[in-house]
């Protein structure tokens, strides 16, 4: 069964013009679906922030900080119109403008209650993610570590939309089996070996693993969609993000 989210890849202009980051950049005026889609878009993306700013330096606090500082300054002044003009990645955006921020903030005291009320990003969010989120190599630089956090954060949302999709058809098990031969993880069961603990044919694994890898590759596709400004840019935007995974 088709889901609403598989109908639109029959129309990719359909699809993209529903998406995230065109929402925002397409809205002259503030409304009630671009503030929902830009926080929705802060919220997915704090994590390459975060590693940026730990990277540049600062401590786990000020780290915090500067984080929802950040945010909460991006949804206040909402300043779209170079994007617009350039047709920018949120990517790129989320960059530059983070390192102008810190670059003013360098320059004077940051306010404690800087965000406050908003609640954009849970601290204990960050906490947990400082604790469980590997150091970076030590030769990465902060942008790397941005890069690759972004890429990590993409994929990371695709996993858990696809995973919504199989549990909500009943097919949890089978989502993790095949989570463990995309990642290519040590241990993981053969496809014969997943047959026989669901009661399955190989060949109907096999036929059930294409379906999955091809219902991976169109929400990768979606998902990239969300931060780009034009259709054209989601195959570079996607080629960007393969690189830096391999580096």
């Amino acid at each position: 069964m088709r889901t609403a989210s598989q109908a639109t890849m029959g129309n990719p202009g359909v699809a993209f013009v529903t998406t995230h980051w065109s929402v925002v950049l397409t809205a002259q005026t503030r409304s009630r679906a671009a503030d929902e889609a830009l926080e929705k878009l802060c919220r997915t993306y704090w994590s390459p922030i975060y590693s940026f700013v730990r990277r540049d330096g600062r401590s786990v606090e000020d780290a915090q900080d500067l984080t929802q500082g950040f945010f909460a300054r991006l949804l206040e002044r909402r300043d779209f119109d170079a994007v617009r003009r350039e047709k920018g990645r949120l990517r790129s955006y989320l960059l530059t403008s983070l390192k102008h921020f810190l670059i003013n903030e360098r320059q004077r005291a940051m306010s404690i209650k800087r965000g406050e009320g908003r609640g954009l990003i849970p601290l204990d969010e960050i906490v947990a993610h400082e604790r469980t989120d590997p150091e970076p190599a030590d030769e990465l630089t902060a942008d790397k570590v941005f890069e690759r956090r972004w890429a990590l954060t993409v994929l990371e949302q695709v996993l858990a939309r696809l995973g919504e999709e199989y549990r909500a058809a009943g097919n949890a098990k089978l989502f993790e089996h095949f989570k463990e031969i995309l990642a290519d993880e040590a241990g993981g069961k053969s496809q014969a070996g997943i047959g026989q603990e669901l009661g399955m044919t190989e060949n109907a694994v096999k036929q059930a693993y294409h379906r999955f890898r091809q219902r991976y590759r169109e929400l990768l596709r979606e998902e990239i969609a969300h931060t780009v400004a034009a259709p054209g840019d989601v195959e570079d935007e996607l080629r960007h993000l393969i690189v830096v995974l391999r580096q």
